[in-house]
């Protein structure tokens, strides 16, 4: 029995400290929302000079409560995933969990805490050799990836390509079609990212990294406020893909790509479901980068107005994908849960839950993108690489507003100069005369 776990008086299964961790974090995570809520609106109302203030602190307080709580409750889930208890119920090695499948995917996302932290701090003071040291984190970091897929290969090699079950004469793990899908669907990503993120300002500065930071951290710690769960893996949550859709809409679909996928990862070590390397990164960081391009449609000019539309068109594509990702995993590794029926009907309706999912980030997204504030403070950050320059001459000479392009002040600028020099000739004829 593992010393995380208990046996109830009169119980035959173990209770974990995670089962008994996530009711408490649920209902703390809501008091705690609430609170700061109720204690905005009065301050807002009844001392409004100290609000910005009280916003500013009550929102690095809420980012530190959010990163506590994730880092406890993931510890939490690893010990529960990761214990003797755990593995004889499942009939699993414990010894090949940790060693092919937690240890790999520990040194992933430690390699990618390193590298953010490292790259904050050489652009802060160093930025020059940023770029240089943005590709050698970025090689090591892909390393850490194919080694882990590689281990994970080997633990299916072991335990799943003859376990009777998951390969039987029922039921089989389709390697083909999972690396085919899987080929297809990075190609997609790396299409929408090179067609659709066009306008997107490159780099990955110190504001763009705290930002993703903290978006991570906000949807990890929402992650755990779930709504219900579904029994061979995947849950219904309060939101908490809002962060991310959110950095994807203010910094671009290719940063929200990438974003997207390290959550991803985190994803794979709170609530592993890993029985072959392909069926990981279906399942994990490419159905979650696919979140990342939520932001797809704050470009389109037409709908400034209605910035809830957009949110929402986006939200449905981002989980959409998504949704096409889980479905195809199901259908090439989970055949063995159809039960002897259709793997894709039954893959199609198991993974539904996502639309339940989006159903109530877009809910609580429209309510975020109907603030006029909220849209103003995002506004700086999603404008197209090209008005750029022109804004910040309008802000110098106060001349021109933020939807003027840069060719039509050029040509306005143009006509200025042409009318000053017909006029500078016409006084030198006067002069003449």
């Amino acid at each position: 029995m593992s010393d995380i776990s208990v046996i109830l008086e009169g119980s035959k299964e173990p209770v974990y400290a995670i089962d008994v961790a996530e009711p408490i974090a649920k209902w703390l995570t809501v008091g705690v929302v609430a609170a700061l809520l109720i204690a905005g609106i009065v301050i807002f109302f009844a001392a409004r000079k100290v609000f910005v203030k009280y916003v500013k602190f009550a929102g690095i307080g809420a980012i530190a409560y959010a990163a506590t709580l994730g880092v406890v409750m993931l510890s939490l889930e690893i010990a529960k995933k990761y214990s003797e208890s755990y593995a004889d119920k499942y009939a699993l090695s414990r010894n090949d969990l940790i060693s092919h499948i937690l240890f790999p995917l520990v040194i992933v996302c430690g390699m990618i805490l390193i590298g953010v932290v490292t790259l904050s701090l050489i652009y802060k003071f160093k930025r020059n050799a940023f770029k240089i040291a943005g590709y050698i984190f970025g090689v090591l970091i892909l390393a850490a990836v194919v080694v882990a897929a590689a281990l994970i290969g080997m633990y299916y090699s072991a335990h799943i390509a003859n376990d009777g079950y998951f390969n039987s004469d029922d039921a089989s793990v389709s390697n083909l079609g999972l690396y085919l899908s899987m080929g297809i669907l990075i190609v997609i990503a790396v299409l929408i990212g090179i067609f659709f993120g066009r306008g997107d300002k490159k780099g990955f500065d110190t504001k763009t990294i705290a930002y993703a930071s903290v978006c991570v951290a906000l949807s990890f710690a929402l992650s755990y406020i779930k709504l219900f769960e579904m029994p061979q893996g995947g849950s219904v949550t309060l939101a908490s893909l809002l962060p991310l859709m959110v950095f994807s809409y203010m910094f671009g679909i290719r940063k929200g790509l990438f974003v997207g996928l390290l959550y991803g990862l985190l994803q794979a070590l709170q609530d592993p479901f890993i029985i072959h390397p392909a069926q990981f990164l279906l399942d994990y960081p490419i159905a979650f980068a696919f979140i990342g391009i939520a932001g797809i449609f704050a470009k389109v000019r037409p709908l400034d107005k209605v910035p809830q539309i957009k949110f929402a068109l986006g939200a449905i594509v981002a989980c959409s994908i998504r949704f096409v990702t889980h479905v195809l995993s199901g259908v090439f590794a989970f055949q063995a849960y159809a039960g002897g029926g259709n793997a894709l009907v039954y893959s199609l309706s198991y993974n539904s839950f996502v639309f339940v999912d989006m159903l109530i980030t877009i809910a609580a997204g429209v309510l975020l993108f109907s603030s006029k504030s909220f849209i103003k403070l995002i506004s700086q950050y999603n404008r197209p690489v090209k008005s750029d320059l022109a804004v910040k001459r309008s802000w110098q000479n106060d001349e021109t507003p933020f939807d003027v392009s840069l060719s039509q002040q050029s040509a306005d600028r143009g006509v200025t100069s042409e009318t000053d020099g017909l006029a500078h000739t016409d006084t030198s004829a006067k002069n003449d005369k």
